[in-house]
């Protein structure tokens, strides 16, 4: 191989590799940049929203081998922006619909995460809900968001308050993202 063609292969691979580069520094664990700490009770994480300023507390009903809760968690929960922007927002905890930790909802029943899930109704993973700081449940939002700025505009939809007069999909819409 001659020299000339080495270094265009190097070239070729430094360069084929330098978007993942780029994107793993900026990448952060969801599990302690996304997610609050959880011991289970939603009341509390309400009481928290509520003295700290909060919008609310986001739930995320996930399991461990969702394909679609794998991708949010490595294209979007990973960023600094989503997590910074969710976090300032929201206390925000992760409920495994497979799980058995003891969950106390905001009516005061305990049941284990599993049994939980099935009594919220939860039908398909990743599913994200919405509570205001008095507990009131104001939006569910059922299905991946695989972009970073199309959470966060999940997000914004929720906190303008947009959600009460209009669907996510127009809001998405008429922020010239599409459908």
């Amino acid at each position: 191989m001659t020299r000339s063609l080495l270094r265009l292969l190097v070239l070729a691979l430094v360069l084929g590799f330098a978007p993942q580069l780029r994107a793993g520094a900026a990448e952060r664990d969801p599990d302690s940049h996304f997610f609050n700490a959880f011991l289970g009770d939603l009341r509390d994480e309400l009481a928290q929203a509520r003295s700290t300023g909060r919008k609310g507390v986001l739930v995320m009903y996930h399991f461990e081998e969702c394909p679609s809760c794998q991708r949010m968690r490595r294209q979007v929960l990973n960023q600094p922006q989503v997590q910074d922007w969710f976090r300032r927002e929201f206390v925000i905890v992760p409920i495994d619909i497979r799980g058995a930790q003891p969950i106390t909802g905001v009516d005061g029943k305990t049941l284990p995460e599993s049994a939980y899930g099935h009594a919220m109704k939860i039908r398909g993973t990743p599913t994200f809900d919405f509570y205001a700081p008095d507990g009131t449940r104001i939006y569910r939002h059922v299905g991946g968001l695989f972009q970073p700025r199309e959470f966060l505009l999940l997000g914004e939809f929720i906190v303008s308050g947009a959600y009460r007069d209009r669907s996510f999909k127009d809001y998405r819409h008429d922020a010239g993202k599409g459908s």
